[in-house]
């Protein structure tokens, strides 16, 4: 087995070579190559050891990381210079190695980034809400873990890596295996997460609930009294459980 590095802005985990998405990667991301069959690597995510198979060309070497994107997606410039070419563009979360700063922007293989849109990668958030807030709007995409499209295990799981804290990529595991089960009828607070079978969202404030959901294909707020009655109306179950960080 050897460790590689993700080289490509979002990244495919599939089931199988050339079969349905499970999950993502982003640029940066350390993985484990565990076989290798006609090109495709089967791969193991170190941040929540999530496995896949991922299309060729899409691995690199280890190097080090100087800062992560703190921004919810940034642009790479051809030039320090924001009316230059922009190359590709980058989610929030993604790692780089910073080669030098010029004129407000970090110099890297890619191209060059916005300094104000990276953090030094020892960096870490306090709030996960806040920076699930970040992804308003953003498109729902079933195994999606960026700012281009994610779903509701992956909205919990970016922004709780974002703050230091381990996160598993699918939700029931996430019931599992993140915070305490708090009993019936508690009262919810910002920063819970409330879960059914195959969902999962975040409380972001009294009787508000934020969540990527196929309902609004989006990432939304929503009355949770009314997301609640919703998921339950279209046959997906009651709140199966309360948890708190």
């Amino acid at each position: 087995m050897t460790q590689a590095r993700i080289v490509h802005p979002v990244i495919n985990l599939l089931r199988t070579p050339d079969g349905p998405r499970d999950r993502q990667c982003l640029f940066g991301d350390i993985v484990t190559v565990s076989e290798e069959q006609d090109g495709w690597s089967k791969i193991t995510a170190n941040k929540d050891g999530y496995q896949g198979w991922v299309e060729p060309g899409h691995l690199g070497p280890i190097e080090p990381q100087t800062h992560w994107i703190i921004a919810a997606s940034t642009h790479v410039y051809e030039q320090p210079d924001i009316k230059s070419r922009d190359l590709t563009s980058l989610s929030f979360g993604s790692k780089i190695r910073a080669l030098s700063e010029q004129d407000g922007f970090l110099e890297t293989a890619l191209g060059f980034i916005p300094a104000v849109h990276a953090v030094p990668a020892y960096s870490q958030l306090t709030d996960p809400v806040a920076a699930a807030e970040l992804f308003l709007g953003t498109p729902y995409l079933w195994g999606g873990n960026s700012r281009f499209g994610l779903d509701c295990s992956g909205l919990v799981q970016v922004a709780l890596l974002a703050c230091g804290i381990p996160c598993p990529g699918d939700s029931g595991d996430q019931e599992r295996e993140i915070g305490e089960l708090l009993p019936e009828g508690e009262a919810e607070k910002r920063g819970d997460l409330l879960f059914w079978k195959g969902h999962v969202a975040w409380v972001a404030a009294d009787n508000l609930l934020l969540h990527a959901n196929a309902y609004h294909m989006a990432v939304a707020l929503e009355p949770m009294d009314q997301a609640i009655a919703r998921i339950a109306a279209q046959g997906d179950g009651p709140v199966t459980a309360h948890k708190r960080l």
